[in-house]
């Protein structure tokens, strides 16, 4: 009876429409996300190894399959409207609960469970939330909530795993072993979510709004490539160090750089993806949607916290006064650098691939040469490997512009057309707000 009363003075659920976009609830959910992988940056940055790097991996992977179901919630039901903001607050709390105990999930595996505790605690409530909504928004379709039992025993398993690694690591005397064993729980969770994904497929899903969805994860990605450059600023001790030429020369390059990656993906690849996958309908709409975005966009996600990592190794040093410009970059560095670039883009390629049936050649061979170019790179001064960075991806960009003018004109005709069509209509809409009423005198 409580929960019907507050619901009835918040208004109720609303599903999402064919026309939807992404409101300002939702950009606000992302923060916490935002925050995650600040925190996942930040931990790794402490002590760059292999195994750092391994760890930061499993859980972004978990962190992004939060994501994905979240986003698969979020195309049935509107997070701004009725009573939806006040319960997905309490996924946002138990998020950064989550993302706060990141760096406890992955320390001495022998030591207390406290932060792995928090982390698979917090995974509960915030999946639990998200089923919740989804249940109560398939109530109209039976045949909906059976499917969604169907996936709930995942839901049950991840989290007993989750559990697991917090609890029987400690249990080892060995830290190797229960490393070992901790590292191998989570990564049974990745197999278990992304393996239920992809046996699942299209089956039973709908995508009533495909902006919606295009929109939201676009979002994200941006978010992520502003949560690098926050890690490189703030990481890389720019702030605390007086500004010196070479200093400024690195932000400028690292800005640069950033903004051609992003012009990789949203100036072209992004728009016409977006109107492939408006094209296409029912179960091949749910897989181009599933494959393209909610796997794809990881890798991307991944090759730009690796990238973050480098260039704030190399930002320190540049901006460290007793580090000689000439020294060359730390030995980590380049390989983070020039790999997460390659990484991105490799993602970028496979996004394309499977939304447009298109390769771009020119990406192929800007891969091929950061490959070949990290050698030489490790032995060059910092600056001077951040420009080179900087100098493939800018022509990359500029080679693109020049070669696909046509498509490009085109699709930027047809996006633009789109745009003022829209905007039209909303103008139109809201000029009922300035008619007079019909009885109303004249003056």
């Amino acid at each position: 009876m409580g929960g019907n009363r507050w619901r009835g003075k918040l208004g109720p659920a609303v599903s999402i429409a064919p026309g939807a976009r992404v409101d300002k609830f939702e950009v606000f959910f992302d923060l916490v996300f935002v925050f995650s992988f600040f925190i996942i940056t930040r931990a790794t940055a402490i002590k760059i190894s292999g195994a750092s790097l391994f760890d930061a991996m499993l859980v972004l992977a978990v962190l992004w399959w939060v994501w994905v179901v979240h986003s698969v919630v979020a195309t049935r039901i509107r997070l701004g409207e009725g009573f939806v903001p006040a319960l997905m607050v309490v996924a946002m709390a138990a998020l950064f609960c989550f993302s706060l105990s990141l760096p406890q999930a992955f320390g001495q595996p022998t030591s207390m469970a406290a932060g792995p505790m928090v982390v698979a605690i917090s995974y509960v409530v915030i999946r639990a939330t998200h089923l919740l909504l989804y249940w109560h928004v398939a109530q109209e379709r039976p045949g909906e909530r059976r499917l969604l039992l169907r996936y709930s025993p995942e839901l049950m398993m991840s989290t007993a795993l989750l559990l697991a690694a917090a609890l029987i690591p400690q249990q080892i005397d060995d830290p190797g072993r229960a490393a070992i064993v901790r590292d191998g729980l989570w990564v049974t969770v990745i197999l278990l979510q992304y393996g239920v994904g992809l046996v699942a497929g299209a089956w039973g899903w709908m995508l009533a709004s495909a902006e919606h969805w295009t929109e939201r994860y676009d979002l994200i990605l941006i978010i992520a490539l502003g949560e690098s450059i926050i890690s490189v600023g703030v990481g890389s001790n720019l702030l605390g160090q007086p500004p010196t030429w070479a200093a400024v020369a690195a932000a400028v390059l690292g800005i640069v750089f950033t903004a051609a990656l992003w012009w990789a993906h949203f100036d072209v690849i992004g728009p016409a993806a977006r109107i492939a996958l408006h094209a296409a309908q029912g179960r091949p709409r749910v897989a181009m949607a599933l494959h393209a975005y909610a796997y794809l966009y990881l890798p991307m996600i991944a090759g730009i916290i690796l990238f973050a990592l480098g260039a704030e190794s190399i930002m320190h040093d540049i901006a460290e006064p007793s580090v000689p410009i000439t020294e060359p970059a730390p030995g980590h560095s380049v390989p983070l650098l020039f790999g997460g670039v390659i990484c991105y883009l490799a993602a970028s390629m496979l996004f394309q691939l499977r939304t447009l049936h298109t390769l771009s050649w020119s990406r192929l061979g800007t891969v091929l040469v950061l490959a070949a170019a990290i050698p030489l790179a490790t032995h060059l001064p910092g600056l001077v490997a951040l420009t080179l960075l900087t100098a493939i991806c800018v022509g990359m960009v500029a080679l693109e512009v020049v070669v696909m003018a046509d498509a490009r004109r085109a699709l930027r005709e047809a996006v633009f057309a789109e745009k003022t069509t829209h905007e039209a209509h909303e103008v139109a809409f809201r000029a009922r707000w300035h008619e007079k009423p019909s009885d109303e005198p004249p003056t």
